[in-house]
């Protein structure tokens, strides 16, 4: 397919599936992918037989895959059975020495999802596999599996700094990324960075340069550590997404192992730094997440990110029309939930494993005066039956949380009963938009926003939800970005 022709993609779903079905053979040219095995979970609890309900919320969409049952077992069977001989022999030796645990269900569901990546990579294509190093080891066994020890290129460690440290061992501050290549013929853009070593180590004094404060340098080959600092707590690009890459490590691995008009895929998209660090690098990307929260944060920061200069793309997986609504909140009504919320442009309010539903399932942050201080809408969602009781409750939450303005989100159309009690809630009137008013409980319809119905609150600047991504303009250099 032509470049010109080629529009970048955005899927929800399996990536298994997404890989097998709409990702063609030798059409890739470079893969990174961060698997999320360690999001807001430990290795022990991984390689402990399963028991009881994992708590944190972002492994909810993973929790038939990264556990040992049917579908690990069938999923393990269909790659001893018909997979390469190497892959299925080292599978078996993996589960003799491991168990059914749910490290072995993590490593099958990676090997199904190898195989697809290896399928789809261009011949002149590159792949990082970034991982923890408590898991690196089995890994690295099963990419030599697929993709062949001798297309092993570098081990990279990728050294950072953060807070925490213990006197029980080592500091642990690095991960680990497998390069791996198809070919010998894969792209390689050699970077340099400034080293400051002294004339003792062989160099000539005209091969050095001076740097801002005053100091010797010299342009060298980067080597295989990568000093990059984290995201921190402080760091401007920081979304609060809890596997988010620092965006500078993505742009070492796009520009060297990628050129302009490629490829680049990321299977695990998570807040979208890849598909970011691609769209301003002029490569054309293909992202896939499983959750309709990471779908929503990536759409946002892309806008951010790119305001109007953003390249066309298509979200494909998401719900278009009622139908398709109804089917994905009987599947998994959170996920249902988290979609709905970004229709209005909400961020989920809660964990929903911690503690019990206080009713509201989203926020909306907004402004209408100078003061700096946001004031909030809250949302609630309904996938099932509602009545006139359902709009009590949310003016009640609303009242509650000291918010201005309510919002129900509802599969169903509305009683008359249930559009009476929201009217008896009146309306906001903010100080500094005189004769504006907006009603303080809302009711509206999936189909209604499916329409571009949009919720009714004071926009005196774009809705501050999301934290806000960095404004990047693609056609100039870095240190010229509109920050």
């Amino acid at each position: 397919m032509a470049i010109s022709a080629w529009k970048n993609k955005l899927y929800f779903g399996d990536n298994l599936d997404i890989l097998r079905e709409h990702v063609a053979p030798d059409s890739v040219d470079l893969i990174y992918l961060d698997p999320p095995f360690n999001s807001n979970a430990t290795y022990n609890v991984l390689f402990q037989e399963k028991s009881g309900e994992k708590s944190a919320a972002q492994i909810t969409a993973f929790e038939d895959t990264w556990h040992w049952g049917m579908e690990s077992e069938y999923a393990y069977q269909e790659v001893v059975k018909n997979g390469p001989k190497k892959l299925g022999d080292l599978l078996q030796a993996m589960r003799a020495f491991l168990g059914q645990n749910d490290m072995m269900a993590y490593l099958v569901m990676m090997a199904q999802r190898m195989l697809e990546l290896y399928r789809v990579l261009k011949p002149t294509g590159s792949i990082y596999l970034h991982c923890d190093p408590t898991a690196s080891h089995y890994l690295k066994l099963l990419m030599d599996a697929v993709f062949g020890k001798t297309c092993f290129v570098n081990e990279i460690i990728w050294a950072y700094r953060t807070q925490g440290a213990t006197k029980r061992h080592w500091s642990r501050k690095h991960d680990v990324l497998f390069f791996y290549a198809k070919s010998d013929k894969y792209t390689f853009n050699y970077q340099t960075e400034r080293s400051y070593m002294q004339h003792k180590y062989g160099f000539q004094k005209d091969d050095f340069k001076i740097d801002e404060q005053g100091r010797q340098y010299r342009d060298a080959l980067i080597r295989d550590v990568w000093e990059i600092s984290a995201i921190q707590s402080a760091t401007r690009e920081r979304l609060g997404y809890p596997t988010q890459k620092p965006e500078a490590l993505l742009e070492r691995i796009i520009k060297t192992s990628s050129n302009e008009g490629d490829l680049v895929l990321d299977p695990f998209c998570g807040c979208g730094t890849t598909i970011v660090v691609a769209e301003r690098r002029k490569r054309r990307w293909i992202g896939i997440d499983i959750t309709h929260l990471a779908i929503s944060l990536m759409r946002h920061r892309l806008q951010d990110t790119f305001g109007p200069e953003l390249t066309p793309y298509e979200v494909i997986g998401d719900p278009k029309d009622l139908s398709s609504a109804r089917a994905l909140a009987e599947e998994n009504r959170y996920q249902f939930e988290w979609w709905a919320l970004g229709l209005v442009d909400a961020r989920p309010a809660q964990d929903k494993k911690k503690g019990a539903d206080r009713g509201v399932d989203g926020y909306i942050n907004f402004f209408d005066d100078n003061s700096g201080k946001a004031k909030t809408v809250v949302v609630q969602v309904k996938s099932g039956g509602v009545n006139r009781s359902h709009v009590a409750t949310l003016n009640s939450d609303r009242e509650r949380e000291k918010a201005p303005i309510g919002i129900l989100i509802t599969l169903e159309e509305p009683t008359r009963p249930m559009l009476e009690e929201a009217a008896t809630a009146g309306y906001y009137e903010p100080e500094h938009f005189p004769g504006y008013q907006y009603p303080r409980i809302q009711i509206l319809t999936i189909k209604q926003l499916l329409d571009g119905k949009q919720a009714q609150y004071p926009r005196m600047a774009p809705p501050a939800t999301f934290k806000r991504a960095q404004r990047h303009w693609k056609n100039t250099e870095d240190q010229q970005r509109l920050v």
